[in-house]
């Protein structure tokens, strides 16, 4: 039986740590505004999936790119299996992803209310509508223009020093990082971690309009 209200929402996965060959830091998820993306980013990392990944993608003051176990940009795939669209929340995903939402089923979660305002939004990479895999960005920098083509689905809850250190990485011509920046390890969990929210770099992060 499906879990709601408040109840509902304090079982769902609330953040997501990453250890990394350049420090640790933590996801923050909107998990009451995008359950969907959210629980595929937790159960991945949970299972192990992105441990020993790499950040494939640095572009300096736009954004780190990770989470394709073939370290090529052109893998990975979601925990519901392959690709999975940018919306839809159906009532048997809700009781049996253990997923929660008392926002109630929504079309799509690409959503206006969350934009890429500054550094440290955490967003699904794609190859175009409905293309979700395993695949996120963090970005360095406000970047409106991927607005409404992208989903958001948590911003850095702290760690954002080893962010902006990352997005200073040396890259070949291709974006690549001349020297692989790895996660060790990522594993997900269902409340705010012990940490303090780091000051560096949080002035602009991604913001939930009313």
């Amino acid at each position: 039986m499906a879990l709601t209200g408040n109840a509902a929402a304090s079982t769902a996965y609330t953040h997501v740590q990453f250890d990394t060959t350049m420090g640790t830091f933590i996801v923050e998820l909107y998990h009451r505004h995008t359950p969907r993306t959210c629980y595929n980013m937790a159960a991945l990392a949970d299972a192990g999936y992105y441990d020993g990944t790499i950040f494939h993608r640095i572009i300096k003051d736009f954004m780190i790119q990770g989470g394709d176990p073939t370290g090529t940009g052109r893998g990975g795939e979601s925990v519901y299996g392959g690709k999975f669209e940018d919306g839809k929340l159906g009532i048997f995903e809700s009781q049996t992803l253990d997923i929660f939402t008392d926002l109630g089923p929504r079309s799509t979660e690409i959503t206006r209310n969350l934009k890429h305002v500054g550094a440290g939004v955490v967003s699904m990479a794609n190859a175009g509508p409905n293309t979700n895999g395993s695949q996120f960005f963090i970005t360095l920098k406000p970047c409106s223009f991927l607005d409404g083509k992208h989903t958001i689905f948590g911003r850095i809850y702290s760690g954002m020093g080893v962010i902006q250190r990352m997005g200073l990485i040396a890259t070949d011509g291709e974006d690549r990082p001349k020297c692989d920046v790895k996660i060790h390890r990522a594993f997900a969990l269902r409340s705010p971690p012990d940490a303090p929210i780091s000051s560096t770099g949080q002035q602009q992060l991604a913001q939930i309009s009313a």
